[in-house]
């Protein structure tokens, strides 16, 4: 499952162990709820390297481009 439909998923799950006073289902709740904030966290960091690499290897080829016109004879 997603890191959203895991964390809805605990939310469900914890609020009927709290209504229904099933304690261990509303620790796994809380517990799937957790893992989807987690998966989240993870996702973002992920997106946030890859928009970090994507960077530069962009400034590297510039940089490269660069040192190119600056080779004599061009």
């Amino acid at each position: 499952m997603g890191a959203t439909s895991d964390k809805i998923q605990g939310q469900a799950k914890e609020v009927t162990g709290i209504v229904t006073g099933d304690e261990d289902l509303e620790a796994q709740g809380k517990a799937d709820r957790k893992v989807g904030e987690a998966e989240e966290k993870i996702d973002e960091a992920k997106d946030k390297v890859k928009d970090v690499l994507d960077d530069v290897k962009d400034k590297a080829a510039d940089l490269a481009d660069k040192a190119k016109d600056m080779l004599p004879g061009k």
